[in-house]
């Protein structure tokens, strides 16, 4: 089945005020997504073998793990907030004009971006504490900054990712937020 061309958008319904305004730019999302649970799954397969084969596990693959699922988890909000999927209370956010509903989205993206911003900078002051004073993760000894210096980043990503979703969403007239049904 042929994909749809750049123009062609899927139907959705027409309840949604994303459909036809996905950022195109999310294969960094998702293609970190996809290493990251290759990641996972490889590390989980090679401590279960080892668990099978030697009744041992492997030391450093739970550390890895939390890590791994930690880094998915702030790249997968990343990817919601893109997408305008992020969770949001349907009953005040789909309901009344399409003024109202225009305002609550762009006001959710602001308070996205307003608290990842603030994440963001405040996780810089962690990870200059981690590597002034030489701090080392439990499991295997490793500097604790490589593991919290992600935190400021991708709470930048998420921060960008949300400014961009209130800039599309102001662009959008107020009767693209309205149901199909409604005039």
């Amino acid at each position: 089945m042929p994909s749809p061309s750049p123009t062609e958008q899927p139907d959705t319904g027409g309840a949604t005020p994303s459909a036809g305004t996905e950022p195109r730019a999310l294969y960094i999302e998702d293609g970190l997504t996809v290493l990251i649970m290759a990641a996972l799954a490889l590390i989980t397969l090679a401590n279960v073998l080892a668990r099978y084969f030697t009744n041992n596990s492997i030391a450093w693959t739970e550390e890895i793990s939390v890590f791994l699922m930690i880094a998915l988890a702030l790249v997968a909000g990343s990817a919601a907030v893109a997408r305008d999927r992020h969770i949001r209370i349907e009953y005040f956010a789909e309901s009344g004009s399409g003024a109202r509903r225009r305002f609550l989205a762009r006001f959710g993206a602001l308070m996205v971006a307003l608290l990842f911003g603030t994440i963001a900078v405040l996780s810089v002051r962690v990870v200059w504490d981690d590597y002034r004073f030489e701090e080392t993760s439990p499991g295997i000894g490793v500097p604790q900054w490589w593991y919290s210096v992600w935190l400021p980043i991708f709470s930048a990503l998420i921060t960008v990712r949300a400014i961009g979703l209130f800039i599309r969403r102001g662009k959008q007239p107020d009767v693209e937020f309205l149901p199909e049904h409604q005039p």
